[in-house]
């Protein structure tokens, strides 16, 4: 086995059988293995050659929210130091300081937007590394207000998938500065067919803010890939405010656990 890569495990609990089941193999096989992880002194970080551990991330909740965003940006800073990329490590540090004057209101302009509104469903639209979050967006809508909730590439949803599109299903468009223009194009073609849109950008512009039933501005002065942590914001609280709007408890869905650990002699532990 080629031992000029470091397989990452991730696990916010430092339980999780699959990863511990990973962990044991590449421990076996000699590999040196890179722990992640918000608890520390758990089974994990004693199986792998080095963990970064974050305590101040390991939230009680059931469902990953600042864990999910601490080790997202954990990961970005490692990539930069390991790229030698000083000028984007100094974006992450100065991304923190700026993007609080994003928390001020945002959390009452996605309650009021959820209060004011019934979705029957969602849709959520990213490309390049928003894609990404798009799949987070639609999991915390998913397991905080049990909504049934979809992902698609942006440009993709015109082929085909936007047949789903009604008054009732609310698309989240994840807006990028090299794909601005098609995109907008693609959220007024939505909107002309009578689709509720959320709009998450870093500026946008009157065009996007005419078309869309609310927009979500981060205005940070640092580049799009240092900007991904706050760009989850308006997604977990959009999973947050419906969860509440259904009289749901977000913290605790049902049939999650926090941990998943399966038993040693399931199928999963075994192949």
């Amino acid at each position: 086995m080629d031992k000029d890569w470091v397989p990452v495990l991730i696990s916010r609990s430092g339980r999780t059988s699959e990863v511990l089941k990973a962990a044991e193999l590449f421990g076996s096989r000699n590999v040196p293995t890179l722990a992640i992880t918000c608890a520390p002194n758990q089974p994990l970080e004693k199986m792998t050659s080095l963990t970064i551990s974050l305590p101040s991330a390991d939230e009680q909740s059931t469902v990953m929210t600042r864990s999910f965003t601490s080790m997202l940006l954990t990961l970005q800073a490692l990539a930069a130091v390991i790229a030698g990329d000083a000028t984007f490590s100094a974006s992450l540090e100065q991304m923190p300081t700026a993007a609080e004057a994003i928390l001020g209101d945002l959390p009452t302009k996605i309650r009021e937007f959820v209060q004011a509104h019934s979705f029957a469903d969602y849709v959520c639209l990213g490309q390049g590394p928003f894609y990404g979050l798009a799949c987070e967006y639609a999991l915390k809508l998913t397991e905080m207000s049990l909504s049934y909730a979809q992902v698609f590439h942006t440009l993709e949803f015109r082929h085909g998938p936007k047949s789903i599109v009604n008054a009732q299903t609310l698309l989240v468009f994840l807006l990028s500065e090299p794909g601005y223009e098609a995109e907008y194009e693609m959220l007024s073609e939505m909107k002309s067919l009578g689709a509720p849109i959320l709009a998450v950008a870093n500026q946008a512009d009157g065009r996007v803010r005419a078309a869309a039933n609310l927009v979500v501005e981060l205005s940070l002065p640092v580049p799009e890939l240092a900007r991904l942590g706050p760009a989850l914001w308006a997604g977990q609280l959009l999973g947050l405010y419906t969860g509440l709007d259904k009289c749901l408890d977000p913290d605790t869905p049902r049939n999650l656990t926090r941990v998943v650990t399966l038993e040693p002699g399931s199928p999963s532990m075994t192949t």
